[in-house]
């Protein structure tokens, strides 16, 4: 029993610290890309038609949306520079995104500035790598951006140039701090030399409680095989399938723990049969069928199982409580968000870890259960 409790509690506790991760993860990613994106299936922009945006409008459970034009482009700060993905939204993206609520204020304003003045938001590595600082107002911040009319691109006129303000600095994560910048919307349009209604895609904001599956499929009906529609799961798909893949991984290593408990509980069941030889020919004698001793040790490996499971959950469900309520139990090394090991439980890892054990203590408990009800016993002994 301590042995199936101790597996039982280490399954739930090391899941639930997963599951944890992947809540902060999650959290971190909802934070920068929408519920729904729709992008050019193929090339870089498309074209939003007034009748596209109609239908679009008209699907049930959306509730904002927001254009942005997205390219490759070379942020230089005097003797500095890094390639940077510039990102150039509307005035509705604040409230699409939450990128806005991890600047901090002494690291600037969510600011994109005016089609003739812009100011750029970035991100805390591209802020490092170009020594660009909001509180300097001396900075000679110049963004290059590809001409796509030029026809010779060894030259001068392969890209566009202007000078840029930065108005802010945000910190979500190494790999959007490294890579994002973003600017209004209109600036980019101008320096891509795009059309009023192009742009790089859509982002949506559903409302509370919406199916973004559903929304998904009734977009997809009126956008058409030109437009790709992402869910947030699957713009971050990879990530997502690599964080799933080694939950699956840590619990089947961990399972080995009940294989361990499961050839305990055989060796003590076998060892009980032996003990009790004459008392099953005695029960034998009386009428007693196989199947009937089959199932009085059957009943004794579930025993051991249901007060050793319940044991182990009750015990990580305390630990569980107690991290959540005082943290006891710290990350070491101060590099991520939060200083000690998040835990959340799911119903679902319980359910789990419940049918896990009963399965093993069922095939632990027969093969001894089998072997005494199929041995001939003799009182003469």
């Amino acid at each position: 029993m301590l042995a199936i409790a101790v597996g039982t509690a280490a399954l739930i506790i090391v899941l639930s610290v997963f599951n944890g991760f992947e809540d902060i993860v999650k959290g971190l990613y909802g934070d920068f890309y929408s519920d729904i994106r729709i992008a050019p299936a193929k090339g870089k922009f498309a074209e939003f038609t007034p009748d596209l945006l109609n239908k679009i409008h008209a699907v049930k459970g959306i509730d904002k949306t927001s254009f942005f034009a997205e390219e490759k482009a070379v942020l230089v700060n005097g003797d500095f520079q890094t390639i940077v993905y510039l990102k150039g939204v509307d005035a509705v993206y604040a409230q699409v995104s939450n990128v806005s609520a991890h600047i901090d204020k002494r690291e600037g304003i969510y600011d994109l500035g005016e089609t003739d003045a812009p100011k750029i938001v970035a991100g805390a590595g591209i802020s490092n790598a170009v020594n660009a600082d909001p509180n300097d107002k001396l900075s000679n911040l110049v963004v290059y951006l590809p001409n796509r009319k030029a026809t010779n691109f060894s030259s001068m006129d392969a890209m566009h140039s202007y000078n840029v303000a930065i108005a802010g600095i945000f910190a979500i994560q190494q790999e959007f701090d490294d890579k994002y910048a973003f600017t209004n919307l209109a600036f980019m349009q101008y320096m891509l030399d795009l059309k009023a209604d192009e742009y790089s895609g859509m982002d949506i904001l559903l409302k509370p409680g919406v199916d973004e599956n559903k929304v998904k499929q009734d977009l997809e009906k009126v956008t058409g095989s030109a437009l790709k529609v992402q869910t947030r799961y699957e713009q971050n798909q990879g990530l997502f399938s690599i964080m799933q893949i080694e939950k699956w991984v840590i619990y089947g290593i961990l399972s080995l723990i009940l294989v361990v408990a499961a050839f305990n509980m055989i060796g003590a069941l076998t060892m009980l049969v032996l003990e009790k030889q004459k008392d099953i020919a005695v029960l034998k004698a009386m009428g007693a069928h196989d199947t009937r001793i089959q199932n009085i040790f059957l009943s004794e490996g579930l025993v051991l199982a249901i007060v050793g499971g319940l044991s182990g959950m009750l015990l990580a469900f305390v630990i569980c409580m107690l991290q959540q309520k005082f943290h006891l139990i710290e990350l070491t090394g101060n590099t991520f968000i939060i200083n000690y090991y998040p835990v959340q439980m799911h119903i679902q890892d319980f359910l789990l870890v419940s049918f896990t054990v009963f399965t093993v203590a069922v095939l632990a408990a027969w093969l001894p259960s089998r072997k005494a009800a199929a041995q001939l016993f003799s009182l003469k002994s």
